[in-house]
């Protein structure tokens, strides 16, 4: 028969069993409790998600700023495509019949440039417009406003070719590597078999005149990415709701991080103790210094001393001093220092330390009580006099 013995010990500890007959320790199993404090299981606290949005960490899915632009530009196209061919084709007509009737000079190059420049922006400055204001949206809608420099800060770690090849394996390149994989094969094949039903309409387009070419074609293209964007936004709302549980993990935080955040939200206990205690050292000193001003030290006699003040400009005498047990006889002795009279009165000395804090008057209930006692202390110092 073994005896079983468990030795707890600070960090680490473990259980053994030690064996009388063979006179042996086995070591059944160690734990090292310092790696479970620092794992990150915790939810973030607002304050590291408020850190995290300043510096750029935000829930983002770029594949619904994809599909947004992507139908955003198309639909832009459509509904203002006649007009764009209109400028293109007026242009192609003027250049095709003017140029080669006049000189090639450097003039006639200037002409030709300005002329294609003032096309170029009637033409793709409305789509470029539309395509950055659906941009900016889209992004404010997934993060609201959050502007911070720090993502644009140079990061030497990023050059570093050892940082970079394990970034290359690392797990959101792995991830991000899926994604695509599963959008090319989702779109190929969704792309495959539109194609393989709208064959039929090939032979249609050679028979056809160019003008009614052009329309068949851009329709079977909008068609086309119209239903190819209904795919993607599908797989960019699974995105972001990935991006979001990532970003969400990332922040986490151990039991220690959430220890330090409060101790510098609400100072160290430590600090605050030692400031705390300097207060009331600083407040004792102050008490201290007005005692020999009191009029009166009322005591318990043992347990309470309160040191009191009137005169003639206050509504009520005050209460200068207070203290209990070894303060109380500080007190007393400093008053019988600087000749304070001392009187000893038990009910009106617990009444004035329980009921009255320092520099505060005497309550109205109490005036009788310590009227009596100043009244007293006047009369003893005319005798004195």
């Amino acid at each position: 028969m073994g005896c079983i013995k468990m030795f707890f010990t600070s960090y680490p500890f473990s259980i053994q069993v030690e064996s009388k007959s063979l006179h042996t320790v086995h070591i059944i199993e160690s734990f090292d409790l310092q790696l479970f404090a620092g794992e990150k299981t915790e939810e973030a606290t607002p304050k590291r998600k408020e850190e995290a949005r300043q510096k750029g960490q935000v829930a983002k899915s770029m594949e619904i700023n994809s599909v947004f632009v992507i139908v955003a530009a198309f639909l832009t196209l459509k509904v203002i495509g006649s007009y764009l061919y209109d400028q293109l084709a007026g242009y192609m007509k003027f250049i095709f019949s003017n140029l080669v009737l006049d000189d090639f000079t450097i003039t006639s190059v200037q002409h030709v440039f300005i002329g294609f420049s003032i096309v170029f922006l009637k033409t793709a400055l409305p789509v470029m417009c539309v395509i950055v204001v659906v941009a900016l949206f889209i992004n404010f809608m997934q993060v609201g406003f959050a502007f911070s420099l720090e993502p644009l800060m140079p990061n030497f770690d990023k050059i570093n070719p050892l940082s970079g090849f394990g970034r290359l394996f690392s797990k959101r390149s792995l991830v991000e590597l899926s994604k695509s994989l599963l959008k090319i094969a989702i779109v190929g094949g969704f792309v495959y078999r539109f194609m393989m039903k709208q064959t039929k309409q090939v032979p249609t387009l050679i028979s056809s005149e160019l003008i009614d070419s052009l329309h068949l074609t851009a329709s079977l293209i909008l068609d086309l990415v119209f239903n190819i964007s209904t795919v993607l936004f599908i797989l960019a709302v699974f995105d972001y709701m990935y991006q979001w549980w990532e970003n969400q993990e990332s922040m986490k935080m151990s039991k220690e991080d959430i220890k330090q955040e409060y101790k510098q939200a609400e100072g160290d206990p430590q600090l605050k103790g030692k400031i705390k205690e300097r207060q009331r050292a600083m407040a004792m000193q102050r008490m201290m210094q007005d005692v020999p001003k009191a009029d009166v030290v009322v005591t318990n006699p043992t347990h309470f001393a309160v040191a009191l003040k009137y005169d003639q400009n206050m509504l009520a005498p005050v209460v200068v001093a207070k203290g209990q047990n070894l303060i109380a006889q500080k007190i007393k002795d400093l008053a019988k220092e600087h000749k304070v009279p001392v009187v000893e009165n038990k009910m009106l000395a617990r009444a004035l330390y329980a009921g009255v804090e320092i520099s505060q008057p005497v309550p109205h209930e109490l005036y009788q009580a310590v009227a009596e006692v100043l009244a007293y202390v006047y009369k003893l110092k005319k005798r004195l006099l």
